[in-house]
């Protein structure tokens, strides 16, 4: 059902940009139906880039992936800036007159007659807006590509729990999210992530969901630089949605168990400096019920001792309502990708408590990462990536 709603408003969006840069801005004819199969072949390729990988077992040639997905954000950001124009196009359609001439040229002249319209006016104006539109949005999207691909900002936060023993006061968790490998995003994407964390020299790392969008045949050599993530108390993960849109999610927990990642499936574990410690706790996701895999928080949470601050590893951050309602103190999430390309952010914002950053559900905090890659368009506006370094801070 979501491939048939996602197709038909593909559909229509490119219909109305044929309308509005080819029909209205051609006549009938040679260039007319040539531009219109273009933009038809496009359409048939961000379809095939949706579809192919999920409903196959195939994959797409890495260029075709690229050309379209980037041909999807274009593809958006034409209809976006074409609507916003209508207005302005309207009101030019009614006001603008063209320059004419007064009289027929004589024999042999080059002059034309101001009676004769040098243009069309609703050509000229579909034209114009059609060069506005396209200049706009090849300029958005080539910076969110340059955003979406370059290196993550890394974050300094400050957070105070109130059930923290002093002892952790300065204790820093590198939180990463969506990193989201792929055909997009390979080896040399981890081992930047993984060189950055490093740099930032944490003292535990946790991975919070979204970390593959494939199998381990095709993938694990790129998550392999993960085993050189470097840390105090190490590092842990929850699954994300994209864990179980593979399918071999067991297979994928054992591969990061052998590259020293330690997943927390409804679990936890005590960390520990000297007497004092806290405990991390990590649910599934949510789609993980899809698959008898959902999230438990009360056996997440079983054995912890309620008088000492909870941390949870949660990918989504709609899982607050249940942290809150368990006691839990802070919830590290991801997910949101921050909206990933404004304004799209408010689509996710109706869905989600909260989009990126800290906040405060009943008494429990809510962190929400940006996530350190992309899904989809290799485009990022408004929401650069990031990993994040949480400080804690005692009472």
């Amino acid at each position: 059902m979501f491939i048939v709603i996602l197709g038909a408003v593909l559909g229509l969006m490119h219909l109305y940009v044929w309308k509005r840069l080819i029909k209205d801005t051609t006549v009938s004819g040679r260039m007319r139906w040539s531009m219109t199969g273009g933009l038809l072949a496009l359409a048939v390729l961000v379809v095939a880039t949706l579809i192919v990988p999920s409903a196959t077992e195939s994959t797409l040639p890495v260029w075709l992936e690229w050309a379209g997905w980037l041909w999807f954000a274009l593809v958006a950001y034409l209809f976006l800036t074409l609507l916003v124009l209508e207005p302005v196009r309207l009101v030019l359609r009614r006001w603008i007159r063209c320059p004419r001439r007064d009289a027929e040229p004589a024999q042999g002249s080059d002059d034309v007659p101001e009676s004769m319209p040098i243009v069309n006016r609703r050509v000229f104006i579909a034209r114009s807006a059609a060069v506005a539109a396209g200049t706009a949005s090849v300029g958005l999207v080539g910076f969110g590509a340059a955003t979406a691909l370059g290196p993550p900002d890394v974050l300094d936060v400050p957070v105070r729990l109130r059930r923290l023993d002093p002892a952790f006061t300065g204790f820093r968790i590198a939180v990463v999210s969506d990193i989201h490998l792929g055909p997009l995003a390979g080896r040399p994407h981890t081992e930047r992530i993984v060189r950055m964390i490093n740099e930032a020299q944490p003292d535990l790392v946790a991975i919070v969901g979204d970390l593959v969008d494939g199998t381990v045949a095709q993938l694990g050599s790129a998550a392999e630089p993960l085993r050189d993530l470097s840390s105090r108390e190490g590092t842990f993960f929850v699954t994300g949605n994209h864990e179980y849109f593979v399918d071999d999610t067991e297979s994928w927990l054992q591969e990061l168990e052998r590259l020293g990642v330690q997943p927390l499936r409804n679990a936890n574990t005590a960390i520990r400096r000297g007497g004092a410690a806290f405990d991390l706790v990590g649910v599934n996701d949510v789609v993980g019920a899809t698959r008898g895999d959902g999230p438990d928080f009360e056996r997440a949470l079983a054995g912890t001792d309620p008088t000492r601050a909870r941390v949870l590893l949660a990918h989504q951050p709609v899982q607050v309502t249940r942290a809150a309602e368990n006691g839990v103190d802070l919830q590290l999430s991801g997910h949101t990708h921050g909206g990933q390309m404004w304004p799209f952010h408010y689509a996710v914002r109706a869905v989600q408590p909260s989009l990126v950053g800290l906040s405060t559900v009943d008494d429990t905090q809510l962190y929400v990462s940006r996530g350190a890659g992309f899904w989809g368009p290799p485009v990022r506006i408004g929401a650069p990536p990031d990993i994040s370094i949480l400080s804690l801070q005692a009472p």
